[in-house]
């Protein structure tokens, strides 16, 4: 018998056993921790000490069994989870604009053919233009030229403004910006991080194509799914209607001090504001 070959091969073996008690006591000491970790969580759960019982024979019984009916129950407890919105959209800034291009504004052109409604009355268009955009993820409305003129009047006095919507668990601010007859919104929290270049949640365009002729505005919103719904672009295109067309002077006084007397500003004020106006 080749004695060096013998002890070799007993070596191997004796490493092997070593080996594999080794990676059985760590299996034996993470299932251990593993264990007293699943029981700390379960015994928060008010049915805990019905099943007590039960719960520690399946320990003692099978370990494993019990774990992995632990991780399973944590997987469907997180896919019952609400989905989040998606603000990944948001966290990367937009490219910049020139300023002759941030104060162009869009034509109507662009939507729909003006030829073939040029000769429809200010009625007919704005049903027309409302039955377009029914089907479509956008807010859209008519607008009387007077009050887009007092919107856009205003709007050089205070061409910066901040609306709250409701939030599950409280108000989220988004601020709006005028830009020619165009208005960009943006959640606070992401013009505080990228400033000028913050990615709109809603932009606003209207299209005076009709302004003087018909005495209407066509107004189109389109927004981000992932950041606000259809309601809360509706909640803030309303809110910048009835705070900028003069007629309610409580609110005329905010975008007043918002724009001269900014350290008397206070956002509780708008928010008793928006608990008057509805969602729609």
């Amino acid at each position: 018998m080749n004695f060096s070959l013998t002890r070799k091969f007993a070596v191997r073996i004796l490493h092997n056993c070593v080996f594999r008690k080794s990676i059985l006591s760590r299996n034996i000491m993470n299932t251990s921790a593993a264990l007293q970790k699943a029981n700390e969580e379960l015994e928060d759960n008010p049915y805990y000490k019905k099943y007590a019982d039960k719960i520690a024979k399946l320990q003692q019984t099978s370990p494993e069994e019990f774990l992995n009916r632990i991780e399973k129950r944590k997987d469907v407890k997180e896919a019952e989870k609400p989905k989040e919105k998606q603000f990944s959209s948001l966290l990367q800034p937009k490219k910049t604009i020139s300023e002759s291009k941030q104060v162009e504004n869009e034509p109507l052109d662009k939507i729909m053919k003006v030829d073939l409604i040029k000769d429809k009355t200010a009625d007919e268009i704005k049903t027309i233009w409302e039955a377009y955009h029914i089907q479509k993820d956008v807010i859209a409305a008519t607008i009387p030229t007077k009050d887009f003129n007092t919107i856009i009047e205003e709007s050089k006095n205070c061409p910066i403004f901040l609306f709250p919507i409701p939030r599950s668990q409280g108000f989220e601010f988004i601020m709006c910006e005028f830009q020619g007859n165009s208005v960009h919104f943006t959640p606070l929290i992401c013009y505080q991080v990228h400033k000028e270049n913050s990615p709109e949640c809603l932009t606003i365009n209207h299209y005076t194509e009709f302004k003087d002729e018909k005495g209407i505005v066509l107004m189109r919103g389109e927004y981000d799914k992932n950041v606000i719904t259809g309601k809360e672009a509706q909640c803030l295109a309303n809110q910048l209607q009835l705070y900028y067309d003069k007629r309610d002077p409580e609110k005329s006084k905010l975008l007043k001090i918002f724009s001269q007397n900014p350290d008397e500003f206070k956002h509780t004020d708008l928010i008793k504001q928006i608990e008057n106006i509805s969602l729609g």
